[in-house]
């Protein structure tokens, strides 16, 4: 009778049944446990502040998804950061859209030129008013990915001051592919600097890079060329290329030869704007002796008896030595004008104690 009476306990069964249940949720719990997703820590940077700076010519179908791209490649990142939307003097309505976004998110500026001066003309603007200590640029047509700037940024903390993007697998015309890496090679092959793309428009740049490097006409091609010119150093890693989406390239073949054009510009100013007798008394020197050497081998045919009065090669000799004597004069200016205008500032100092 006790026995019946004590297995029909209420208050037993109520114990029971609370440590079954919390045996249950103590298994659900370590269920739960073992196959959660492993915690992945949040990267941290260095750095306090990132500038995303988007050039853009009628590209208004584009800009909304890019803009969201961008906040969401850098949501939950830990870095604080602003988007310079540069518009290139654009016919549609991309103004207008820049504006709404601007409207709606204080990290979204803008600035918007009366007419198209072009994308040199465009990074520049961003470059002068960019707050940020790391500055990425990219372009607007979405073919370029935004989930890219944070590898951008990692080799950035590595110690590199300008990373390029590298379109290894590009989503482009035959011709366009065709034509920028010849291009690529070339510029490789005259400047030494192992890059891969260097018209890639993602590239990220520390602050004193773009504060130091002024960018004009087509130059945007080759920051990498100035800013290795300077010092800084210079690397490059793959990015993702997806397919263009709206709108039209704005690539015509006009550009291609500008582009090589404008590479002679840069060769220039990199290696001789300050020692010009270099390159001109060069030129000059060698013009010169050609003529005189041309010029020497005629008065020995005119002192053994040969007439010269028929022998345009007596005036080649003539125009060699005008022309070396000019190139070489022009060298003297140009060295004459660098002394004069020599400034301390000119010379960039890394540190100082």
């Amino acid at each position: 009778m006790d026995n019946k009476n004590k297995n029909n306990n209420p208050n037993d069964t109520a114990v029971n049944k609370d440590a079954n249940n919390k045996k249950v949720q103590y298994n659900i719990k370590r269920r739960y446990y073992k196959y959660r997703r492993p915690y992945k820590p949040v990267e941290k940077f260095s750095f306090k502040k990132l500038s995303v700076i988007v050039p853009l010519l009628d590209e208004e179908e584009s800009i909304k998804p890019l803009a969201s791209a961008i906040n969401n490649a850098l949501y939950n990142k830990r870095i604080q950061y602003e988007t310079i939307f540069i518009d290139d003097g654009s016919k549609d309505n991309s103004l207008k859209i820049i504006k709404e976004l601007n409207a709606q998110n204080k990290n979204i500026k803008y600035f918007s030129f009366q007419k198209n001066y072009g994308k040199s003309a465009a990074l520049q603007t961003g470059f002068t008013h960019a707050t940020g200590d790391v500055i990425v640029t990219m372009d607007a047509d979405l073919q370029d990915d935004p989930a890219e700037i944070i590898n951008l940024l990692k080799k950035i903390e590595e110690g590199f001051d300008l990373v390029s993007g590298w379109k290894k697998k590009r989503q482009d015309p035959f011709i366009k592919k065709i034509s920028s890496r010849f291009f690529n090679f070339i510029t490789r092959i005259l400047t030494g600097i192992k890059i891969h793309d260097f018209n890639c428009g993602l590239k990220a740049y520390r602050n004193d890079v773009v504060k130091n490097i002024k960018v004009y006409g087509e130059l945007h091609r080759y920051v990498p060329v100035l800013a290795r010119w300077q010092g800084y150093k210079v690397s490059e890693i793959v990015v993702k290329h997806h397919p263009r989406r709206y709108g039209k390239t704005k690539f015509g073949i006009s550009r291609f030869f500008k582009g090589f054009i404008d590479l002679i510009t840069v060769l220039f100013a990199t290696r001789y704007i300050k020692r010009p007798m270099h390159f001109f008394g060069f030129l000059g020197a060698f013009a010169f002796f050609i003529g005189i050497i041309v010029n020497g081998y005629l008065t020995y045919q005119w002192i053994i008896g040969i007439p010269l009065s028929n022998r345009p090669m007596l005036f080649l000799g003539i125009l060699l030595i005008i022309v070396g004597v000019q190139f070489f004069s022009i060298g003297l200016l140009g060295e004459i004008l660098v002394h004069n205008s020599m400034d301390e500032k000119e010379y960039l100092i890394k540190e100082k104690g």
